[in-house]
């Protein structure tokens, strides 16, 4: 019986040991979260839980060298480190995390050692790879070009559960999430290179409507100009990728953001309330309408959605915060995972679109579309789980059987991959619903 080592009892472990153990693999949770790897394990013979966590390094390096796969479901910042344990050992390595400069400098090492370290095998990145490469290389077999691409993708609760101001609540890495908020953002669009800073991240945001549940709001994500590359089309004019949210977020965390309200900034917070903080961040010397006084900075009604969705939070409350030396982001994260994390009732959801417009040798064009709607099941498991961790559980099936022969520091962009696990997860209900020769329009976008 083959031995998988999963680091980590996160958000969406449940799911990748689920299908393991019925796959019968032997699965190993190693995490300082013992109880609830164990609850996770729930008792399978075929599965052990280990406490452990990462300053154990003599523990990682056994355990790496007594199993035959290793996937690491930690922080990105440890990837690297199992890494390197995994090469020592010359055992295969799967990760849902994006592959950094650090970790692609590895990739004669691996296939020297003969492994593959497969990485971006979750759902973005991962299931968006897989199947926007799925579109593109039947385009390229057609001798076809990729003018336009844009992707987006969100994790989001159901309509029915999107009941709070943000419209939005936690069914992964809350942290994570308000992070993305400070990034910066680029894209290609009709040839020319197109720089978001991050403080103009989330301003004017790209509508588009959905049968099912609606208008969205779409906001660029991170550097799209690199995927032409990784997707092989050089001939793209116009490369996009983005994010998808409920309308009113991106002008709540926007004026948070001119506030310094998600800022890394240490300050001394001892004896503090949230008003206080919220009157330091706005130079104010009182907390005595600090509503309207933020408003006022803000330049905003006092009843817009930023302003309730602030005072809804607790930005504005006279109590005490407990905090000694802490930033803006963590004060404000820590409120927002307490007050909207996803219930126990409450379904999660899960919403990917790929646009393409496509150019052919004789002179026709085509829009394809490929649209992805997951719903996730409170009595089982989550949307967002199912979605990151069921691809990962598929490469390592297919990895352990040897269906996967590839070496390296890899993605799932190519078809030995992508394939193989698109066809699996058609099978478990999480699949792409693909249009083809959709109209050509000016714009079928933006």
């Amino acid at each position: 019986m083959k031995k998988v080592l999963i680091l980590g009892a996160g958000f969406v472990v449940k799911p990748i040991v689920n299908y393991l153990l019925q796959h019968g693999f032997y699965v190993t949770i190693a995490s300082p979260m013992k109880p609830r790897a164990d609850e996770i394990l729930q008792n399978h013979p075929n599965g052990i839980a280990i406490d452990w966590s990462m300053e154990d390094t003599d523990r990682l390096d056994e355990m790496v060298m007594d199993h035959d796969l290793t996937v690491s479901l930690l922080p990105y910042v440890f990837h690297l480190q199992v890494a390197h344990v995994c090469l020592k050992h010359k055992k295969n390595m799967v990760t849902t995390s994006y592959v950094k400069p650090e970790m692609q400098a590895l990739n004669e090492e691996a296939k020297t050692a003969g492994i593959i370290i497969l990485n971006e095998v979750g759902l973005d990145p991962g299931l968006d790879h897989m199947s926007a490469m799925r579109i593109i290389d039947k385009i390229h077999e057609k001798g076809g070009k990729v003018d336009e691409f844009y992707s987006i993708c969100g994790a989001l609760p159901a309509p029915e559960a999107a009941n709070n101001p943000f419209k939005y609540k936690f069914s992964w890495s809350p942290k994570g999430v308000i992070m993305a908020g400070n990034n910066d953002a680029k894209y290609l669009h009709n040839g020319k290179v197109v720089d978001i800073p991050t403080e103009k991240l989330f301003h004017n945001p790209t509508k588009i409507k959905f049968d099912t549940v609606g208008e969205m709001d779409v906001y660029p994500n991170r550097d799209s100009i690199s995927y032409i590359e990784i997707y092989g089309i050089p001939e793209a004019k116009t490369m996009y990728r983005g994010t998808i949210r409920y309308p009113g977020w991106c002008e709540t965390i926007d004026a948070m953001k001119q506030l310094g309200m998600i800022g890394y900034e240490k300050y001394h917070l001892e004896g503090m309330s949230y008003a206080d903080l919220t009157a330091l961040l706005i130079s104010s010397v009182k907390t005595d309408n600090i509503r309207e006084q933020v408003a006022k900075k803000l330049g905003l009604d006092v009843e817009s959605q930023a302003i309730n969705a602030m005072d809804w939070l607790g930005l504005f409350d006279t109590e005490k915060m407990n905090r000694q030396i802490d930033s803006p982001f963590d004060v404000t994260s820590d409120l927002m995972i307490g007050k909207m994390a996803l219930g126990n009732n409450e379904r999660d959801m899960v919403l990917m679109q790929h646009l393409f417009k496509a150019s052919y040798p004789d002179g026709t064009s085509e829009v394809i579309r490929s649209l992805m709607l997951d719903y996730g099941t409170p009595a089982t498991d989550t949307s967002i789980a199912r979605t990151v961790a069921l691809p990962a559980a598929i490469a390592v099936e297919l990895i352990l059987n040897e269906r996967i022969q590839t070496k390296g520091i890899c993605r799932p962009t190519i078809p030995e991959i992508y394939q193989p696990i698109l066809d699996k997860l058609d099978g478990l209900d999480i699949k792409m619903v693909e249009e083809y020769g959709l109209p050509v329009a000016d714009s079928i976008f933006f």
